[in-house]
């Protein structure tokens, strides 16, 4: 099996390799709710805005990484993340930002079996360097999860950056208790 990824923009072909900030979504770009799945229950986590900006200012392209069980599990469809996927990007294009591909996993090991994109898996992060034209090397990742950075580190990524409102230890090159400590 492998992921799925909305269209949001064509993909850029015979291009020189860009580098990407690679976001997860929730607990990253939204405050973590479970199953999000309505627009009128995302949050936006401060600081995603001022950090997106940073680095599309320096040439990386935006590009969203997100598990997604809810779908395997039942709890929401294709169709109602895309709808939210649509949503979500067009804030982020009122706020001069945009976002290159957002890719999903909707499969969960226990229902739907194993896929290469399921994070910790790198499945993801390779297609969207094959379809987006992404340099991984010079790639940036944001998680709030270990798996995130796992499958950061898998796919080749070396700069990744753990969210979490507590210290702990991490395979990421750093771990920040807000988006703003990135800016700095």
């Amino acid at each position: 099996m492998s992921e799925s990824r909305h269209p949001i923009t064509p993909s850029p072909r015979h291009q020189k390799a860009k580098p990407a900030l690679f976001l997860d979504r929730d607990g990253v770009i939204n405050v973590e709710k479970n199953y999000l799945h309505r627009k009128e229950d995302f949050e936006f986590i401060d600081g995603i805005f001022d950090l997106c900006r940073k680095y599309r200012d320096r040439g990386y392209l935006i590009v969203v990484v997100t598990n997604q069980s809810g779908i395997a599990r039942g709890y929401y469809g294709e169709e109602d993340f895309r709808e939210l996927t649509v949503w979500m990007t067009e804030e982020f294009k009122k706020r001069g930002i945009d976002i290159a591909g957002v890719y999903h996993c909707p499969h969960h090991p226990d229902i739907s079996g194993a896929c290469d994109c399921r994070k910790p898996e790198p499945g993801m992060f390779l297609r969207a360097a094959k379809e987006l034209g992404v340099d991984l090397k010079r790639s940036v990742m944001v998680g709030d999860s270990e798996r995130d950075i796992v499958a950061a580190k898998r796919a080749g990524v070396e700069e990744t950056y753990l969210l979490s409102a507590e210290p702990k230890r991490s395979e990421a090159a750093k771990v920040v208790g807000s988006l703003r400590e990135i800016l700095n």
